[in-house]
């Protein structure tokens, strides 16, 4: 990615948060913790998924692939808000801006992609259980993977380009907390017509395509869990997929919202709110919902931490011949046997 700074703009300024000390005391608190919980959570649940190999199967392979991008998300934006409130440093470098709205791009794009796969690796485990094992192979997993990393790299290198090649004359004033697409574009003083077009286009195909692919997927897994015999089966189904529908749509309902639209519906004050959930509430949310709350993941992590404590409790080693799960939760709620 090479700078093209036209504009003669060597820095900006940041003016999306509070002037007001007691409000940016709170605020840098708020963040804090928030940052800080899903630092841990996240790097506990890549901690887990690495060193205990009961969970070295698909869906915790791409499961830490969305920690690590949880753990990117907020880490591009959070520790230079957090500069802001505490410091009131609110400059940020033409490069540093152009670098962080690159990596934003990259890890949100790249997290779009990555729940349709996830999705998609429910749908096969829950709808063909009998294929799952042959359908989603090691080989498949791993380009699926560098396929979803790869998109969101050309993704963010297509939009990145198109931004910082604009005009940049007069107000250099971001009314954003992080160098952001929609308010570079109110920034800016060139015609932005046709870079919007191409935004909305390959965002909207792009994006548009992922959330197809997760929406059907979950769909069919829906109805197979209405023909569950048991019904604490399928309440306890209907409990953890709600509980992802909800993270995903939250996800691309906020991403949709801020980057599949014209400039001219641009609002700071919604946009602020908005940018929030998908780039700082969602990291937190992601390990609670996915992982924290499966059984597999709770006896992983007993067991990581008693071998830290070197308790010297014998484990049972668990079998590993291959079952069919019906991976909606991953553990031992929906088994189906050979």
């Amino acid at each position: 990615m090479q700078q093209v700074n036209l504009s003669g703009v060597s820095e900006f300024v940041l003016v999306g948060l509070s002037d007001a000390p007691e409000v940016r005391l709170l605020l840098f608190v708020l963040f804090l913790i928030i940052y800080l919980a899903t630092m841990v959570g996240n790097i506990t649940i890549l901690m887990v998924i690495s060193t205990d190999t009961r969970l070295h199967n698909p869906m915790y392979f791409f499961l830490g692939n969305l920690s690590l991008l949880d753990i990117l998300c907020p880490t591009v934006t959070v520790p230079k808000m957090l500069g802001v409130l505490l410091l009131e440093s609110k400059v940020i470098s033409f490069t540093g801006c152009m670098l962080q709205l690159f990596l934003l791009i990259d890890v949100v794009g790249t997290e779009v992609f990555l729940l349709a796969v996830m999705a998609y690796d429910r749908y096969v485990a829950v709808c063909h259980p009998l294929q799952y094992v042959n359908v989603v192979s090691v080989k498949l997993c791993a380009h699926l993977a560098l396929g979803t990393w790869a998109l969101g790299f050309c993704n963010s290198l297509l939009h990145t380009s198109l931004i910082f090649t604009l005009l940049f004359r007069g107000s250099n004033q971001i009314d954003q907390y992080y160098c952001d697409i929609p308010p570079m574009l109110a920034l800016s003083h060139s015609p932005t017509y046709s870079r919007e077009v191409v935004i909305l286009t390959v965002a909207g195909v792009l994006g548009g395509s992922a959330f197809v692919v997760t929406l059907i997927s979950y769909i069919y897994i829906l109805l197979a869990i209405l023909h569950m015999n048991s019904s604490e089966s399928r309440h306890k189904a209907f409990s953890t997929c709600g509980s992802h529908l909800a993270v995903v749509c939250l996800f691309y309902g906020t991403t949709i919202c801020t980057y599949v639209r014209p400039s001219t519906t641009y609002s700071p004050h919604q946009d602020r709110i908005v940018s929030m959930l998908y780039g700082i509430l969602t990291p937190l949310l992601n390990p609670i919902i996915y992982s924290l709350r499966n059984k597999e993941v709770k006896c992983a992590l007993k067991r990581v931490i008693s071998q830290f404590k070197g308790g010297g409790v014998h484990l049972q080693e668990a079998n590993m011949m291959p079952e069919l799960w019906v991976i909606v939760t991953g553990g031992d709620d929906f088994k189906r046997f050979y």
